[in-house]
């Protein structure tokens, strides 16, 4: 799918027919500071896709949502923790020290 800033005028009238599919590509899209999709961040598993619809077996246990969510976002939360830190230090890298 072409980026909006190369949006040509092809799809310039039908540009709300694809809104949905631009949405679920960046809700399924992993982000790079929590390395996980914001629809995974929310309900700890990623959206389906056509081909999640296959029938599973149905011998699969089910766990405790509520731990797993929460779990799922203390990692969330460590992740971008340790990217601010990470992200600050490489924009202070050149920094100068002022005396005042």
């Amino acid at each position: 799918m072409n980026s909006p800033k190369n949006f040509d005028s092809t799809y310039s009238k039908a540009w709300d027919l694809l809104l949905p599919h631009a949405e679920f590509a960046y809700n399924k899209a992993p982000s790079k500071v929590t390395s996980m999709s914001p629809f995974k961040v929310i309900y700890r598993i990623d959206p389906l896709s056509p081909l999640d619809l296959i029938p599973c077996p149905s011998d699969q246990k089910h766990v405790k949502c509520v731990e797993e969510i929460q779990k799922l976002h203390e990692q969330v939360k460590g992740r971008i923790e340790q990217y601010t830190v990470m992200h600050q230090a490489q924009a202070n890298k050149y920094k100068k020290k002022t005396i005042c």
